[in-house]
């Protein structure tokens, strides 16, 4: 979940306590927020970043305690393309113009996000291997940091989402129009990562499943992807939805992705992780137990618990391990 607590995209003490929380809370795997590859791949000024060594040196403490409490710790590279220079959330989320700092988003197309937002910048051929390289750099500076898990986004409406949804990539070359042009690039980008990844250490894509619109992205299509991803060293197919447009008609309720992770895992084989609205522990252990994903995630349900992970583990009646510091509560 993004913090929008940064400054100039190096993380600082409110990241360490808010992941290293998680991390003593119990969590398996504690994924840093979407972390910009590139100062515009932002979604706002106060998002992570990791293109420069300043950054990897603020992530360093961050994921070594995480490693010391027993879980792994994980990131996600992201471009926000068009969704990007916006305010952060509680100030409004509106976009910011040139004035106050911002910058022309990046986009497959110069389609704006919504009414009121600027039309963003059309990628070129030329753009885009510089943007290709600045997520392969990215994801050296990660494995320097100490990540053990990298996620590539490649949902939300961020620019990898928006070269696969037709509501948002109307580009008439080799990288728009046809299923096979528009995963082209992020295709490119994938093995561009795995490259530079270490081969031992896992690899997981965050896919958006549908848009939830006609004529947009759909399971179909994930499928594909999902397929194609497997064959390119991807370990994990992490499965979402939407965000792509606004005012997808979302059903939003418990649940409501598990499919999405379920019908992939069966229809591919790759394994996937289900996200979205779970919040009980009954609920994720369900999932993983009747082999509808390979794990759960949990976002906003950490935010309101960092200590979800203890507190599941008691109800599902598991012996699981406690901080030393802890155990009086125990």
């Amino acid at each position: 979940m993004c913090q929008y607590s940064s400054q100039d995209g190096v993380a600082n003490d409110w990241h360490l306590v808010h992941l290293g929380s998680r991390a003593v809370g119990g969590a398996g795997l504690v994924m840093v927020e979407a972390t910009a590859v590139s100062p515009e791949g932002r979604i706002s000024l106060n998002d992570t970043g990791i293109w420069n060594e300043l950054q990897v040196e603020a992530f360093s403490p961050i994921s070594r305690f995480i490693t010391e409490q027993g879980a792994v710790p994980g990131i996600q590279l992201a471009h926000a393309g068009r969704k990007g220079s916006c305010q952060v959330p509680w100030q409004g989320g509106a976009p910011v113009g040139f004035e106050n700092g911002g910058w022309q988003p990046l986009a497959p197309s110069a389609i704006p996000f919504d009414d009121g937002y600027p039309f963003p910048h059309a990628l070129t051929l030329d753009e885009m291997d510089g943007v290709e390289a600045q997520f392969r750099a990215a994801a050296r500076r990660a494995h320097g940091a100490g990540f053990k898990v990298m996620e590539l986004h490649m949902a939300h409406g961020y620019l990898l989402h928006e070269f696969l949804s037709p509501l948002a990539n109307q580009r008439t070359d080799e990288y728009g129009g046809s299923l096979e042009n528009r995963l082209r690039f992020p295709l490119r980008v994938t093995r561009a990562v795995r490259e530079e990844w270490p081969e031992e250490l896992p690899m997981f894509v965050r896919i958006p499943s549908t848009d939830w619109l006609p004529g947009g992205w759909n399971m179909e299509q994930s499928i594909v992807l999902a397929g194609l991803l497997g064959k390119d060293g991807v370990d994990l197919v992490d499965c979402s939805s939407g965000f792509a447009v606004p005012g997808e008609p979302v059903p939003f309720g418990p649940g409501f992705q598990v499919p999405f992770a379920a019908r992939i895992r069966a229809e591919t084989g790759i394994p996937t992780g289900a996200v979205g609205f779970i919040t009980e522990p009954a609920q994720a252990e369900q999932i993983v137990a009747n082999g509808q994903a390979d794990a759960v995630f949990l976002a906003r349900q950490m935010l309101r618990d960092p200590y979800w992970p203890l507190h599941a583990a008691q109800a599902l009646h598991v012996d699981l391990s406690w901080p030393d510091q802890y155990l009086r509560a125990k």
